[in-house]
């Protein structure tokens, strides 16, 4: 127990004034013991009103069985004509001192024939609770509870046998009877109210028992039942502090487990962008030191040799020239591949002939085409006018065109294909290369990958055209699907939205 109040009381110290009603732990806490403390409050008042409402019904039915024989004795004794009589008197004042009260005889007159306060006698009294008693007969019996003054008032009706010579009386129920009079009784709740004081300061002391025990429990419970959230962010600080890169294990709470499941899966992917980007530093640095070595080892072995003829040094400088063009195309892509990985890039829609587009960038890959006797051809089902960035549409055509033109064979075809629906456009680039065996192809969009790194590098390839080609077709919302047989071509396939491009 003092372990759990001395952990609450340590964490109620870390948290700031602004912030305690932040936690979760104390609004859980503060739900406890709202719900049971209203809980004693409902309960007590129910057990407290259900008794004063049984005492009083009690209390009224055992005066108003009292009331009822003492009417009868009034009309044995024939008290309303002679109030003389010493028997009923007694009986009158011993009934009012029962129940401290205060008893009066009416007649149907409505004149007061006794009053055991000796204040009304004689005197006639109009009162709505008479008045309907003596008109409704038998069934004029009424009690009513006056709880602000602290008594309950009965009128009880005094029945004697009707003669067959009086008046009619039919509504007045049986009519071989009629209302004489009536006792006009009021009933102390002094004894009610008593004891409800002394149920009430009992009931009030088990409760303050029950609230603080409550009170406890609140917060035994509210500590122990996220205990497991504090274990989960002290793991994540852990590995946050770079103490652990393990995954969170907690116990078997469902919200828990969603949390550390999410918490892991994010770990999982942080964990292989950080692979990734160590891969890609990785690969950067030995594809930037390439050429530079390579320059490096020409220039010294042209500095290393006396009276280098001409002929060599002009083939030494031109090697160096590639590989400065060879590095700047590197760089180049780099550059592209950053611009599109930044989240704040945006796209610059503009409404595109995708045909004219397209079109434009084969012009430019002829020549290289022409160069290795290949075949390029433009098969448009139709005309197209798409919202798109122009530049990364054409960097996208442009990458996919001039890898289908390197990795090709002598005397083979490129053929790009145009087509479009009423929600995208296709562009479909066919070639007769060499292929891309099965196990590559899942990899072919990585940065610096490539099929058959020889070809690549003797035809200048960096490995990152597949990227940027993915990139800018994610950033248009589109797709790219790729088919290929090894010795007969591949086939690419991108599509993308007609309209709102790269909106999300």
């Amino acid at each position: 127990m003092n372990k759990y109040v001395s952990s609450i009381a340590s964490f109620i110290k870390q948290l700031k004034i602004s912030d305690l009603f932040k936690s979760l732990r104390v609004r859980f806490f503060i739900v406890l013991a709202v719900t049971g403390l209203l809980s004693c409050l409902c309960v007590h008042w129910i057990i407290l009103d259900s008794y004063k409402d049984r005492a009083v019904s009690v209390k009224s039915t055992e005066v108003q069985t009292q009331l009822k024989i003492l009417a009868n004795h009034l009309i044995v004794y024939n008290y309303l004509q002679s109030p003389s009589s010493d028997v009923i008197n007694a009986e009158l004042d011993m009934l009012a001192n029962l129940y401290d009260g205060r008893v009066m005889v009416i007649n149907d007159d409505l004149k007061v024939v006794k009053d055991t306060y000796n204040i009304s006698q004689g005197k006639t009294i109009i009162a709505e609770e008479v008045v309907r008693c003596l008109k409704t007969g038998t069934k004029g019996s009424v009690s009513r509870f006056d709880e602000s003054n602290g008594y309950i008032e009965l009128v009880t009706p005094i029945v004697g046998t009707l003669m067959i010579e009086e008046q009619d009386v039919s509504d007045r129920g049986d009519p071989n009877e009629v209302v004489r009079g009536v006792l006009l009784t009021s009933v102390s709740t002094d004894t009610i109210t008593t004891t409800m004081e002394i149920l009430d300061r009992r009931a009030t002391t088990i409760e303050i028992i029950i609230i603080l025990i409550i009170f406890v429990l609140a917060a035994l419970v509210s500590y122990g039942l996220l205990r497991p959230f504090d274990r989960i962010t002290a793991a994540i600080n852990d590995i946050k502090e770079g103490y652990t890169d393990k995954p969170i294990v907690g116990p078997n709470y469902i919200e828990t487990e969603q949390i550390i499941k999410a918490f892991n899966a994010l770990l999982r992917r942080m964990k292989v962008l950080d692979d990734s980007r160590q891969e890609f530093v990785s690969n950067v640095s030995h594809e930037l030191k390439t050429p530079i070595t390579s320059m490096k080892i020409l220039a010294d072995s042209l500095l290393a040799q006396e009276d280098v003829p001409y002929e060599v040094y002009r083939e030494f400088m031109a090697d160096i020239g590639s590989e400065i063009d060879r590095e700047d195309k590197i760089i180049n892509d780099l550059l592209s591949l950053v611009r599109m990985d930044k989240t704040s890039a945006e796209l610059n829609i503009t409404s595109v002939d995708v045909v004219a587009l397209t079109e434009s960038v084969l012009k430019r890959m002829r020549p290289i085409a022409r160069k290795h006797n290949i075949e390029l051809v433009l098969d448009s089902k139709r005309a197209i006018t798409a919202e798109i960035d122009e530049v990364k549409i054409s960097l996208v055509i442009m990458n996919l065109v001039e890898n289908a033109i390197k990795y090709n064979e002598d005397n083979g075809f490129v053929r790009v294909e145009l087509d479009a629906d009423h929600q995208f456009f296709y562009v479909i680039v066919v070639d007769s290369g060499m292929g891309i065996p099965e196990e590559s192809l899942d990899h072919i969009y990585e940065r610096f990958y490539r099929v058959d790194k020889s070809r690549s590098r003797e035809i200048g390839g960096t490995g990152l055209g597949l990227s940027i080609v993915r990139n800018a077709i994610l950033m248009h919302r589109g797709s790219i699907d790729v088919k290929s047989t090894v010795g007969e071509g591949t086939t690419f396939t991108v599509k993308i939205p007609l309209s709102n491009a790269g909106k999300k």
